[in-house]
């Protein structure tokens, strides 16, 4: 992810300060370095040089329009402004798999950078602030970047209102990636301020405990606005003293390193050489990425219709002992293979009703067999015109399954025998036939019953479809990249 991560803070000398700063560095650098160690200050000038070099922000913005650069002035850090000492130039994690290194210092090295974490800090911290002042909110332009700042208060028992003002902001080029990362950055830094907010509760508890600030500033009548940094004197703190925790910068080089990753990781970019297919896109709506990366299918509360009638589609994604060729019942592999089995007039006639949209019913004893021929079926036909139920002790109506797997003994009620919208297949096996093979069909019939007429002109794309499947001289994978054509130009 090609953004720049950042600790703000509203000091009450120098106002709104960059206190913190994560950012990637592509290198292609093949050494094994220490992770998440501390670097030398030239180790990690150079690597920073060179992110400087190769990745330089579009912004045109010159660094001197909201101030110098951060070198020049690192000698006015009072602490609550300075996260590192001098002797510690920052943190470095290396991903040797993506060969990008997330850098972590005080504030960006390079200039245009500076500028726009410079001029995101000052706004999140004064003009740009939620309802309530505490919480995320989303400003920018295109000159200088993008900005998710979330702010929130850190208790302090010797500031001012007894508690001091921060933000976390996430600046990017991109607007559109940043906002469709909204809810994955929000959520994990409310974490790390959560997390913030909890250790330097606990801190400010035992002070209060010691010597309750509230009671004491308002019986104090010699405090004014005047002299109130004099007399106290130390209210200056670090958010290290804040929380109690000495390495709360490395802490925050981790989370911070692991929040740019993630994002980038959880959103890519895919090559299309042509618009989706309609298949394609109903097979992305039934999923959904979590943000582990895994995939979720989407589901709803089940009942018993919807179970048998999404069992094919099922059966498919699971590993169907059934369908893998180490049964010995002779199955259907694709279209032409159904074709050759068939012959021509009993092929062009199951496949005219499936084109048509009439019911089709293959009933027979063996399971295996039953589904390979629905599984050649659906082929012809768009994935979301499908409704499946593979293998059913009784009768379907059409409205619910478009293509109906029966057992044997099943009987088709009295009114669908009278109907025209459907196809019945029955498969008839000689008890003694002797098969060599999930190929061979010696011993097998298959019988068509319907008592619809179907016209001499059938549709035109399924005189397109049979022309492919019929022609041997072409591989079957590129008959199947005809019949999706032909599909995305039918519903077209």
């Amino acid at each position: 992810m090609n953004a720049v991560i950042s600790l703000c803070h509203f000091c009450e000398i120098h106002g709104p300060s960059v206190l913190f700063c994560t950012q990637p560095v592509r290198t292609q650098n093949t050494q094994t370095p220490r992770e998440n160690g501390d670097q030398s200050k030239d180790d990690l000038e150079s690597q920073l040089s060179r992110e400087s070099k190769v990745r330089t922000p579009t912004s045109t913005v010159e660094a001197g329009a909201t101030g110098d650069h951060p070198k020049n002035k690192t000698s006015d850090l009072c602490d609550a402004c300075r996260s590192l000492p001098s002797s510690l130039p920052g943190y470095i994690s290396h991903d040797h798999e993506a060969l990008v290194s997330y850098a972590s210092s005080q504030q960006p090295h390079h200039p245009q950078v500076f500028s726009m974490v410079r001029q995101a800090c000052v706004r999140s911290l004064s003009c740009e602030v939620c309802q309530g002042r505490e919480g995320p909110i989303f400003f920018g332009e295109e000159q200088q970047g993008y900005v998710l700042s979330y702010t929130f208060y850190i208790s302090d028992s010797q500031a001012r209102g007894l508690q001091r003002w921060y933000s976390i902001i996430v600046v990017m080029n991109d607007k559109i990636y940043l906002l469709n990362s909204w809810p994955f950055l929000v959520d994990h830094i409310k974490e790390v301020i959560d997390d913030l907010q909890e250790k330097a509760q606990k801190v400010y508890d035992i002070e209060q405990a010691k010597c309750p600030q509230r009671a004491l500033r308002f019986g104090s009548s010699s405090i004014n606005p005047a002299n109130f940094r004099q007399q106290r004197g130390g209210t200056v703190r670090s958010l290290v003293e804040l929380t109690n925790h000495k390495k709360l910068f490395l802490r925050l080089h981790s989370s911070f390193t692991w929040i740019l990753k993630a994002c980038g990781n959880r959103i890519t970019e895919k090559l299309l050489e042509g618009p989706p297919t309609e298949d394609s896109i109903i097979d992305l709506e039934k999923q959904e990425e979590t943000e582990e990366g895994f995939v979720k299918l989407f589901s709803k509360k089940a009942t018993a219709i919807d179970s048998e009638v999404d069992e094919a589609n099922k059966s498919e994604m699971s590993s169907d002992d059934d369908l893998d060729g180490k049964t010995s019942v002779p199955t259907f592999k694709n279209l032409r293979h159904l074709w050759k089995v068939l012959g021509d007039i009993k092929f062009h006639t199951l496949a005219h009703h499936v084109i048509i949209g009439n019911q089709i019913i293959i009933r027979g004893e063996q399971k295996p067999l039953v589904k390979s021929i629905i599984a050649c079926l659906k082929s012809l036909l768009p994935k979301g015109c499908c409704r499946v139920v593979s293998h059913s002790d009784h009768y379907e109506e059409s409205w619910r399954c478009n293509f109906l797997g029966l057992q044997k003994p099943v009987r088709l009620p009295n009114h669908i025998a009278s109907s025209e919208l459907f196809v019945l297949t029955d498969i008839a096996y000689r008890r003694g036939s002797f098969s060599n093979g999930p190929d061979d069909f010696v011993g097998y019939d298959f019988i068509l019953k319907s008592p619809t007429d179907l016209p001499n002109k059938c549709p035109r794309v399924l005189v397109k479809m049979e022309k492919a499947i019929m022609n041997d001289s072409l591989n079957y994978v590129v008959v199947e990249s005809m019949l999706v054509c032909l599909k995305e130009e039918w519903m077209k």
